[in-house]
This record gives structure tokens, C-alpha cells and sequence, in this order.
């Protein structure tokens, strides 16, 4: 199965956040049989949220391409036809 990891779901599985992601969505993550993917707008996204003081990332943001490699998950780019593609 693939999975689009959206921010938030980013943000408490690398934070080991328990209350907020369930034990479903962590396994599913968790499973090697499942890709993972991020879109580098959730990377965008935490970085503008870090900087206005309202997102706390605890292993710190310097670390999370590091993170989402370890953890096996895949960075989507945005590319110029992405946006085009919208359009149609």
C-alpha cells in the first residue's frame, strides 16, 4: 500500500507522538510491505511553523531528512508540471 504522510501525521510520527496518531495509522507506517511518501510542502509547512514559534519539532529540524531516510520515507518534490496540472 502507499501512503501520503500529510504534515501533521509527519510531525506525531516523528515525534512519537501516541496521543495523537493511533496505533492503526503507526502500524501502517511501520509496515515494510507500505511505501511511504512526503511532499516537500510538509517539509515547507514545518519549517515556516518552527519559525513562527508555533510548531515545537523535538528532534529538531536540522535532523528530519535524516529522519525521513531513516524511516525509510520517500521526499516528493514539486515540480512546474505538477503545478500545470492543475489546470487542466
Amino acid at each position: 500500500m502507499d501512503l501520503l504522510l500529510d504534515t501533521h501525521t509527519l510531525i506525531w510520527f516523528l515525534n512519537g507522538n501516541t496521543k495523537e496518531l493511533s496505533s492503526t495509522a503507526r502500524s501502517k507506517i511501520e509496515d515494510i510491505r507500505n511505501s511511504s511518501f512526503v511532499s516537500v510542502v510538509s517539509l515547507w509547512e514545518m519549517a515556516i511553523k518552527i519559525r513562527l514559534g508555533t510548531l515545537t519539532f523535538k528532534p529538531g529540524y536540522d535532523n528530519l531528512l535524516a529522519l525521513i531516510d531513516q524511516n525509510g520515507f520517500e521526499l516528493l518534490p514539486i515540480t512546474f508540471q505538477h503545478t500545470q496540472a492543475l489546470l487542466t
